[in-house]
Formats: structure tokens, C-alpha cells, sequence
């Protein structure tokens, strides 16, 4: 048989899922982070969930796929050896350089973030030593590398927050023309196949030796190919450690005032609505195109016309767990009222600066008052966070994005039955349960479409 592994890189662990060709999972691992992120730790991690996987599984494991957070970042050299710690999707530390950025991008555009990978790249380059022989990569890209051994290859969806043009499939002349220009990765379509597993590593793991290593994508898009998504207006909420929004949309929306941008997702890359209903997923239509459409045309033409318009800000469940243990979390949740409104109105963050729908690295957390009651301390964070994903969608439809029709929910708090009726309140649309929660699935659904290059290819 022939089995397709997915890997999840997220923010607060690890996770692995193989699947078979009708799209049915053959066996899953996780990894949960203890310490901070450092990429010994990704690296352990990365080979823990290979060894998890039963033998008898891991050598029929035909295309591999990574997913990271979106700008997580580091600098290596030419043997793949970090020379800088990683930059985390949320490090603020671009606002430093954050004027130039705006001095060569055009207005408004996704990177004049702090937080946009190119920021980061500007933080790094300011701040390194000697930066000949190096590569720039993001944190999907380093993964990839430690199993097929090539440098310097990334993905358009890890790639957006670095300038890449992915309505034209190239760099724009404005970061052509940078005198680090070598640093910046080769970019590819995701779920392109890159190389073969190492010797090395097909030997450790005992893997097939032509087991293909293919191009990543964001845990976010991950989380959003697995949901089951498929028509203009849907969306995916990941309400994990942070709340990313996804909205599938028939119209391009980029606003870095905001924190809005859209990644590219052509026609016939939307999951399908039932893949143990359709047959064996290899005959199937691809969830990603390979990278040979052609370019965007005016009107939506040129083969695109579909958009995952969002953004991602740094309240969610990561705030609620300085508060609460799991356990707690379950129990006052069970006795808060959900179809009554809480009027607690917190902005919260575990520190200052969010992303979106307010992009401002400095703002703060606001968590005051405080009540004595735990449970309804609880119901005004779920209720805010809330009001922050209701607030983010109406903004995204308010730039232009197609309406939005339902929502379906990923990441650990999609098992909160009480905050799941505090968001319908607030969204006035369905709320629906993907047919797969786990970003690693998404991301195994990659690796199949790796295999089949006639699928995806136009």
C-alpha cells in the first residue's frame, strides 16, 4: 500500500498523521513542546513523531509533508546549521526595522508588519555578523530540509509574508533588487515534490528510499484543507494557542493596517466535501495546484479565482491556560450561560501586540476587571475572544471578501460546546465541526497530491 504522511508544526506541540489512498488515517503521533521553541527542540520532535509511527506503516510512507507557523523564521548556513535563534510567528522585534520595510514596499502592503517574515529577515540581517553562504528560511522550509537535504526552497503560502508575489508567481522587483537578494528561498507551489529523503534518514527510519519529501505549507491553510471547506463564504476559525481566520473568497484582500492578507488557493484546490465518499483521493481532484497555473488576470481569470482571505491575532487559548487548567476550563465552562451576553469587555493577550484585527504591536492586554467568580471571569474571555473573531470577519467582508456563510472550527477549542454558542451568537451563521480537526491531516492530503503531477497541473 502506499501512505501519505502529514507533519504538524504548531505552537504548542507537534503532530503526525499517515493516511492510505482513500484518504483514511493509518496511524498519528504527537510531540507536545515543554520548553521554548529552538530548533533542537523542532528537530527532536521531527524525528520522535517518525519513530512513533509503527515500522510496518513508515515503510510504505510514499510523500512526506510539513506544515510550520506562518513567519516563524531563522538564518542558516550552508550545511543547514542555524546561526541565529528562530523568530516565532508573534516576535515583534521587526518594528525596529519596521521603516524599512515600508521604505521599499508598496502602501499597505502584507509585510509592513512587525511580525511580517520580511521584518524578521531585516531584523536578522541588521543584527548578523557575515551573512555570505547563508540561507533565509522559514520554519517548514529548515523541517524539510533535515529529511530531503536541500537548501534554500520554500512555499507561496510561507512565502506571502516575505513579498512574494503570489498573484505573478515571482518576486517583485522591489525585493529582486535587495542587496540580499541571495538569501531569499527559491519558491515553489505547496504540495510539490522537492527530493528524496536522504540516505541517511531513510535508513534511520526505515522509509522507502524514494519516499518524496514535498513542499509545505502554513498550519493555519493546513487546518483549513482538512476542514472539509469548499465553497466561496465558508471559512475556518483555529482557535488554538492563537485565533487564525480563513475565509474562502472569490475576491483578493490585502491590508497590512489591519493584518489582512489573502493566500493564493487556485480553483481546484478545495478539499473535497467527502473524501471516504468519493473513492480513492489519488483519482481525485488536488487540493493544490503544482505551481504551473498561469498568472492572475484581470477579473479573477488565468485559472484563479479563489482567495483564503484572513488573518491571525494573538488572543486564544493561549491567554484562557495562564488562567485556567484543562480540567477547570471544562468545569466553568459547563455552568456559564451561553445565550446570555457577558458585558466584560477584555482585549485579551498573554503580552502586548497583536496582529488582527488591530495590528499594533504595542497594544495591550486587557484583562481588568476581574471578577471573584472564576466562572464569570471565564465567560468574559471566551466572550471577548469572541467579539474579536466576529470583529475580524466583519472586517474582512467589509475590504471586499465574499460574505460569510459558516464557519468551521479547528484547534483545541473546538471542543468547547459553551464557547462554540457564545460565537454562533456573536457570528450569526452555522458552526460546524470540520470533518478533520488536525492540521497534519491537511497537510497529508499535500503529500498524496505530490504523487500524482498530472492532477494538479494545468
Amino acid at each position: 500500500m502506499n501512505f501519505y504522511l502529514g507533519i504538524d508544526f504548531g505552537t504548542s506541540g507537534a503532530r503526525a498523521i499517515v493516511i492510505d489512498s482513500e484518504g483514511i488515517i493509518q496511524a498519528e503521533a504527537q510531540y507536545p513542546f515543554a520548553q521554548p521553541n529552538q530548533t533542537i527542540i523542532w528537530q527532536n520532535a521531527l524525528f520522535n513523531l517518525l519513530g512513533q509511527i509503527p515500522q510496518e506503516i513508515r515503510g510504505e510512507i510514499k510523500a512526506i509533508a510539513l506544515n510550520g507557523t506562518s513567519s516563524t523564521v531563522l538564518l542558516c548556513d550552508n550545511f543547514g546549521n542555524p546561526i541565529s535563534e528562530p523568530l516565532m510567528y508573534n516576535d515583534g522585534r521587526g518594528i525596529e526595522v519596521i521603516e524599512k520595510v515600508r521604505a521599499i514596499a508598496p502602501p499597505n502592503h502584507t509585510v509592513i508588519s512587525a511580525t511580517s517574515s520580511l521584518a524578521k529577515l531585516f531584523w536578522l540581517i541588521q543584527n548578523a555578523d557575515n551573512l555570505q553562504n547563508c540561507y533565509f528560511l522559514h520554519q517548514a522550509d529548515w523541517l524539510a530540509f533535515l529529511l530531503h537535504g536541500g537548501l534554500g526552497v520554500s512555499d507561496y503560502h510561507n512565502a506571502l509574508k516575505l513579498g512574494y508575489d503570489v498573484a505573478n508567481l515571482c518576486y517583485p522587483d522591489w525585493l529582486e533588487n535587495l542587496p540580499e537578494r541571495h538569501l531569499l528561498p527559491q519558491v515553489l507551489a505547496p504540495g510539490v515534490p522537492v527530493g528524496e529523503v536522504t540516505a541517511e534518514i531513510a535508513t534511520r527510519f526505515n522509509l522507502r528510499r524514494d519516499c518524496i519529501v514535498c513542499s509545505g505549507t502554513t498550519d493555519s491553510i493546513a487546518a483549513f484543507l482538512a476542514s472539509g471547506a469548499n465553497s466561496p463564504g465558508e471559512a475556518v476559525t483555529s482557535l488554538g494557542s492563537t485565533l487564525v481566520l480563513k475565509l474562502l473568497s472569490r475576491t483578493r484582500v490585502d491590508d497590512s493596517r489591519y493584518g489582512i492578507y489573502s493566500h493564493r488557493l487556485p480553483s481546484l484546490a478545495i478539499p473535497l466535501p467527502s473524501p471516504l465518499q468519493r473513492g480513492k483521493l489519488e483519482d481525485a481532484l488536488p487540493l493544490v495546484s503544482g505551481g504551473h497555473l498561469p498568472p492572475l488576470g484581470k477579473g479573477g481569470q488565468g485559472g484563479i479565482d479563489l482567495w483564503l482571505v484572513g488573518g491571525a491575532s494573538n488572543t486564544g487559548g493561549a491567554v484562557l491556560k495562564q488562567f485556567f487548567t484543562n480540567a477547570e476550563l471544562e468545569n466553568l465552562s459547563s455552568q456559564i450561560d451561553a445565550e446570555k451576553e457577558c458585558l466584560l469587555d477584555y482585549y485579551p493577550l498573554v503580552k502586548a501586540g497583536d496582529r488582527f484585527p488591530i495590528n499594533d504591536p504595542n497594544l495591550p492586554p486587557r484583562l481588568e476587571p476581574r471578577p471573584e467568580n472564576p466562572v464569570e471571569f471565564l465567560h468574559g474571555l471566551l466572550e471577548s475572544i469572541a467579539r474579536i473573531e466576529a470583529r475580524g470577519y466583519q472586517l474582512l467582508t467589509q475590504f471586499g471578501a465574499t460574505p460569510l456563510t459558516r464557519v468551521y472550527t479547528a484547534g483545541g477549542g473546538a471542543k468547547n460546546p459553551t464557547w462554540q454558542k457564545i460565537r454562533q451568537r456573536h457570528l450569526q451563521v452555522s458552526i460546524l465541526r470540520p470533518i478533520h480537526t488536525e492540521a497534519a491531516y491537511g497537510t497529508a492530503l499535500l503529500a498524496m497530491q505530490a504523487i500524482k503531477p498530472s492532477n494538479w497541473q494545468n
